[in-house]
């Protein structure tokens, strides 16, 4: 872990060196806009692993009807169930720790980013916008209100649509009462790192759009390719019923 904090450290003080040598020299900008681009970049970095923690996650979602019809039915039986539900998983391609693998390798990386803006040097009465000092909480509250909303549409996304399954439900509460305590967190921690936390949601919030929007293309476009097969084969059904004849 101390490799991988002094790693992003690092880079964090390339980034800030290169913006600060070609933008502006002025701390109160540089800074600010150092933490802004590193967070795209890191994003930009862990994406794959973003995608397929949302692709399994989604298809999670997808059968988890399914999945709670077998629970009702084998609720007597739980080995029968379990066998069912490893079916389910593997006819749809899914596996249940699929999602979790790719949060378990970025875990690593937001400790260490919550070292880097924690420790960051410099930024001792430094501002940005309406941040007096990086270094200090914000003392208008606006940057722990963002990190309250943008974790909150973050992750209601993910279960966007499924408002008819009971996991749906637990999972919203869960959120109302993770995006509270974040919210509250960022009350008491350095700007810099709060600031990091609501670019990092703000990205995220969009990812899950465009990948909520591909993901309805591709369905929309399944399904239309769907219909025009049964209408084909509707139709060769017709001409040779009328040659049988």
């Amino acid at each position: 872990m101390q490799y991988l904090n002094n790693a992003l450290s690092q880079f964090f003080e390339f980034i800030h060196g290169v913006i600060k040598a070609t933008i502006t020299s002025n701390p109160n900008y540089s800074y600010g806009l150092a933490i802004v681009l590193f967070t795209i970049i890191v994003r930009i970095i862990l994406l794959p692993l973003n995608i397929k923690q949302m692709r399994s996650q989604s298809k999670m979602q997808e059968i988890q009807p399914e999945i709670q019809k077998l629970q009702n039915k084998y609720k007597n039986d739980p080995q029968k169930a379990q066998s069912e539900m490893m079916r389910i998983y593997k006819e749809n391609g899914v596996s249940p720790l699929s999602g979790c693998l790719p949060l378990l390798i970025q875990m690593p990386i937001l400790f260490a980013l919550y070292y880097v803006f924690n420790n960051l040097k410099g930024i001792s009465g430094v501002g940005f916008l309406w941040i007096n000092s990086l270094s200090k909480p914000d003392q208008y509250y606006i940057l722990p209100a963002l990190s309250f909303i943008t974790q909150y549409i973050s992750t209601s996304m993910m279960s966007a649509g499924q408002k008819d399954n009971p996991q749906a439900k637990q999972m919203a509460s869960m959120n109302i009462f993770m995006s509270i305590f974040i919210g509250f967190m960022s009350i008491n921690l350095k700007a810099a790192l709060v600031l990091y936390w609501v670019i990092n949601n703000l990205i995220q919030i969009a990812q899950n759009f465009v990948m909520k929007k591909v993901g309805t293309n591709k369905k929309t476009g399944d399904e239309e390719l769907s219909s025009v097969a049964k209408e084909v084969t509707s139709d060769v059904d017709g001409k040779k019923r009328k040659k049988n004849k």
